[in-house]
């Protein structure tokens, strides 16, 4: 592949999709099937070359096989470029994103551009997080920590701090999969505190069924090689610290000049548009949008699927010049796998408040694995269902691309 399409000459409009998670796949996908190829092109770029399926890394850490489809075979036959390089630079300005592979990288032009690219763990400042503790947020991260695993025999210490969705999920997979050793959960409120009260009684059923220990109302404040210090003076010992105390978005839009929230996501409109750069649009863990509740949408799979449909609604709509529809921008609730069979299903009212219902045990733990199922095949399938016409772009929107092209020329 060519090290760079800046100077490409053209008369097709250049749509880059950064990221190739749920959010910048299943788009990407979509956008394939809606716009004609003769007015477009459609290219992802990924830092690795399978998909990845983040929701299921605490699942590998343990040993389990979880399918990562190679995205070259995801895109063959679609039409859709995928360049293999890490993101280190977006200029929205000259519109071109900066890339870095073992080829040297190089620049990628774009008329249109989908920021996909997500989230990774947050440290929080705490001293020892990045030299010492593991984390589930990409696949070399849980095959570093799946490594570690295998090297603990009977009693080895797993202390997960943070009780958020990853954490417990994590803590009950390492339990389940993993008897011989010994799992602590560090929460820094009350455990499951989101939950309804059935729904935590649940969960701590659940922990006392799998021998997982619970310590509530405790924060870490450094991270040691075999050890971590709570604020009160606390130590925990511990072969394998794993954080899930929080994620953070890539810095890379907030040095671009786009405009972003405190939490560094990129502030959008209602169609997942860039407030300061109206040909940027973001989806996923990177956007901060005001879900239809009035409440800015957390980050998950569930809100990846609402924003992404939206930003791809709005880009077709405003190149082909037809009407914009909206997406519901809601939050439903909490999906929760305790271990393969086990988990709990939590509903939230408008604020997001949990619902005194809630669904426990096995019935479902098979809802999530099969939520979890619809969404590897929805991305690994782009172009199921592909509509006989796809749509062409206006004159407007093809004219503005050979601008685009003379401009860098």
């Amino acid at each position: 592949m060519e090290q760079s399409n800046r100077h490409e000459q053209h008369t097709k409009h250049r749509i880059v999709v950064l990221g190739a998670g749920y959010a910048g796949a299943f788009t990407a996908g979509n956008l394939v099937r809606r716009l004609s190829p003769t007015d477009t092109v459609i290219t992802v770029v990924n830092a690795e070359e399978e998909f990845v399926q983040r929701l299921r890394m605490h699942q590998f850490a343990t040993g389990q096989h979880i399918d990562s489809p190679a995205l070259a075979d995801v895109f063959a036959g679609t039409g859709i470029r995928l360049r293999v390089a890490r993101v280190t630079a977006v200029d929205p300005e000259r519109q071109i994103v900066t890339v870095a592979d073992p080829a040297g990288g190089g620049e990628i032009g774009y008329d249109t551009l989908l920021y996909t690219l997500g989230s990774a763990v947050a440290d929080h400042g705490v001293p020892g997080v990045a030299e010492h503790a593991f984390h589930v947020t990409s696949r070399p991260a849980a095959l570093r920590l799946r490594e570690r695993l295998d090297q603990l025999g009977d009693g080895g210490r797993v202390l997960v701090v943070g009780d958020g969705w990853t954490g417990i999920e994590s803590a009950a997979e390492f339990a389940e999969s993993r008897p011989n050793l010994s799992v602590t959960l560090i929460a820094r409120g009350e455990l499951g505190a989101r939950l309804s009260p059935g729904a935590r009684r649940h969960l701590r059923r659940t922990c006392e069924r799998l021998g997982i220990t619970a310590v509530e109302h405790t924060t870490i404040e450094a991270v040691e090689a075999t050890q971590v210090i709570a604020t009160d003076g606390t130590v925990f010992a511990s072969h394998a610290t794993v954080w899930t105390a929080g994620f953070s978005v890539n810095p890379i839009a907030a040095a671009s000049g786009l405009e972003v929230a405190s939490t560094g996501q990129i502030v959008v409109d209602r169609t997942m548009r860039s407030v300061s750069h109206p040909n940027v649009y973001a989806a996923g863990d990177s956007v901060y949008t005001i879900g239809d509740n009035g409440r800015p949408l957390p980050m998950s799979c569930a809100s990846a699927g609402h924003t992404g449909g939206q930003a791809m609604d709005a880009i077709v709509g405003r190149l082909t010049g037809r009407k914009i529809e909206y997406t519901k921008l809601v939050y439903p609730g909490n999906h929760i796998s305790l271990g393969r069979r086990d988990g709990i299903l939590q509903t939230v009212d408008a604020k997001g408040h949990p619902k005194p219902k809630y669904m426990g045990g096995r019935k479902a733990a098979r809802i999530k694995a099969g939520i979890v199922k619809i969404s590897l095949w929805a991305v690994s399938h782009p172009t199921f269902g592909m509509p006989k016409r796809q749509r062409r772009l206006t004159a407007a929107a093809i004219a503005s691309s050979r601008d685009d092209d003379r401009a860098a020329a």
